[in-house]
């Protein structure tokens, strides 16, 4: 298979500068990235038994289908794998139909003080659950038994250890414990889910990402925050996002003009009058880790990339494994981008899915992995000032990803 992996590589760096992309610099990242995971999750569908001609038919694909198949391509690669993940989850910790839980288990942060860069510089402070309904009992196992069954099954599983990176806040990483092979999905982007019509409820809005570095954007303006899932839990309970730790404004400094124009254009609303409807999840997903990968270091390179994943909520047997929930209503409102900020439209807010669906983010492996740290391309804004400890990986792949 290595031979095969050489082409989809070479593939990935010439599709990625086609001129059929778009010219507008966001969308042609997009386009690229698209394009990169329908190479990805394709050739792990190809599986051990492909040979070269089912490697260049995929490649051919690659540069004919339009971006819209290619989504809808990714989806379903993405989608399968994910329906595999869940079957095995439920092999591992079977509900027990005959009994219910007696009590919900308040939500506890095991590591709320661990310091890390990047997308989780700090875990939120938990809340417990209260008037909660009961749900399904399953075996009484921790989360360490079911990820190294999940390991046992699948062949890997992940783990949060002190990150390997060489520099001083690079804190807690993310790190494959088995193996994986090139497409797989790696890990859930876990959180309470943002559309633009609901920034204003995010936690220390506008300057959202001040004492909070556990947020990540889709390119289509969903925002996640991790903050409050942040390690997990111990057994399947209903969450509504309880678990955000208290923001602390930043009033040092004189006031700037970009904050002046902020403060014009926005005000932060009170989420609390929000009701926001929690689900059943399984806060011992193994793979629910996303959000403590770090960004590589100089002379490295990322072997992981983002895969926007929207759930179709219609899947309601692999609900309880998908670890995130909406904020707001579910309600779709259509917002239009200018500049840095986000207008409600005239227009319908259909998505144009025929089914309601969860706006979630996945990491897909972009090459082989076996027991090494996971690195996650941040591509942050040169038009702001960076932390020290950022080195671009690819400085055009920055300015369109903001652009």
């Amino acid at each position: 298979m290595a031979f095969l992996f050489k082409k989809f590589q070479e593939a990935v760096k010439v599709l990625a500068k086609s001129p059929t992309f778009a010219r507008e610099p966001r969308h042609l990242q997009f386009e690229a990235d698209i394009n990169r995971l329908f190479l990805y999750t394709s050739y792990k569908l190809l599986g051990k038994n492909a040979d070269e001609a089912d490697a260049e038919e995929i490649i051919d694909m690659a540069s004919k289908a339009s971006l819209t198949d290619q989504q809808k391509q990714v989806q379903e690669n993405i989608h399968s794998q994910i329906k595999t993940f869940c079957k095995t989850m439920d092999d591992i910790i079977p509900p027990n139909l005959q009994s219910i839980d007696k009590h919900c288990e308040p939500i506890v942060e095991k590591d709320s003080a661990s310091r890390r860069s990047g997308l989780s510089l700090a875990v939120g402070q938990s809340s417990p659950l209260n008037n909660c309904p009961v749900g399904q009992e399953t075996k009484p196992l921790s989360q360490s038994e079911v990820s190294q069954r999940l390991k046992d099954l699948m062949g890997y599983t992940l783990q949060v250890k002190p990150s390997e990176i060489p520099h001083k806040d690079a804190g807690k990483g993310l790190f494959l414990n088995g193996e994986a092979d090139v497409g797989d999905v790696i890990a859930f982007y876990p959180g309470v889910v943002y559309s633009p019509a609901y920034y204003q409820y995010i936690p220390g809005y506008p300057r959202v990402d001040e004492q909070n570095s556990y947020l990540i954007t889709r390119y289509d303006g969903t925002i996640i925050n991790a903050q409050p899932w942040g390690v997990g839990g111990e057994s399947r309970v209903l969450w509504n996002g309880s678990g955000v730790s208290e923001y602390i404004p930043n009033v040092e400094g004189a006031e700037k003009g970009s904050d002046r124009m902020w403060k014009l254009l926005s005000k932060p609303l009170d989420g609390s009058r929000v009701a926001i409807k929690g689900d059943i999840l399984e806060r011992r997903n193994p793979l629910a880790f996303a959000h403590y990968a770090n960004h590589p270091a100089k002379d490295m390179l990322p072997n992981v990339m983002v895969c926007p994943y929207d759930f179709p909520l219609t899947e309601k047997n692999m609900r309880t494994y998908i670890p995130n929930i909406s904020f707001g209503t579910g309600e779709e409102v259509n917002m239009k981008r200018f500049g840095s900020f986000w207008f409600k439209s005239w227009k319908s807010g259909r998505s144009g899915s025929d089914v309601p669906i969860l706006r979630t983010l996945v990491l897909v492996a972009t090459r082989a992995l076996c027991e090494e740290e996971l690195l996650l391309n941040y591509r942050l804004s040169n038009s702001k000032r960076r932390p020290s400890w950022y080195t671009p990986i690819d400085e055009e792949e920055d300015r369109r990803r903001w652009s």
